[in-house]
């Protein structure tokens, strides 16, 4: 069981963030985000997303030019930027990947299924992302205010089979760029067991 203190880090205490400290995030620390996030569950342990880090300035500038107006300065100053997309051919890796049934036959022919997969479980990886970027010190500052198409044209190329889902900046945080609030004491998600 992790400590109240590991909860807090990852859960109770970190907020999404629209700002960020000049604090750099190193290639080293890029990969042991997605060391931790590619051990997550998905369905038959398909492995749809895939993450374009945008990092350098130049990278920035093009995404940004992608985004909502309110989002261009949070990808600019933030260290990196992860565009968290998906393959809807991923289930050509599944015959190793969820090796114990022929899971790839349950979508050749599906393209709709597949897409809906490869959404459905690449927004459980963009999760995972958060979660292992947490569990490393860093700060996230997740978005869908940008243009998808324009997205994965730039960044994708003219693959098919990649498309963008949604971004998330991650880095150090800066605190004055957040509303530090408690949760309502009244509001309750609505939960229900039967």
């Amino acid at each position: 069981m992790l400590s109240a203190d590991a909860l807090d880090l990852i859960f109770r205490d970190a907020r999404s963030y629209n700002g960020w400290l000049d604090k750099p995030v190193s290639d080293e620390q890029i990969k042991a985000i997605y060391e931790l996030l590619k051990m997550g569950p998905t369905s038959a342990n398909m492995q749809p997303a895939r993450i374009v880090w945008v990092k350098s300035d130049e990278a920035k500038a093009k995404l940004a030019e992608c985004a909502s107006e309110g989002n261009r300065d949070k990808i600019k100053t933030a260290p990196v930027t992860a565009i968290i997309g998906y393959d809807i051919d991923f289930h050509e890796e599944l015959p190793w990947l969820f090796p114990h049934t022929d899971a790839k036959s349950w979508f050749e022919g599906d393209e709709e299924g597949r897409k809906e997969g490869a959404f459905r479980n690449s927004s459980l990886q963009g999760a995972y992302l958060m979660i292992a970027a947490r569990a490393l010190g860093l700060d996230c500052g997740p978005m869908s205010g940008f243009d998808n198409e324009a997205v994965d044209k730039a960044f994708f190329g003219d693959s098919p089979r990649h498309r963008s889902n949604f971004i998330c900046s991650i880095g150090y945080g800066d605190r004055k760029s957040i509303f530090d609030r408690s949760p309502r004491p009244d509001f309750e998600i609505f939960n229900s067991i039967a």
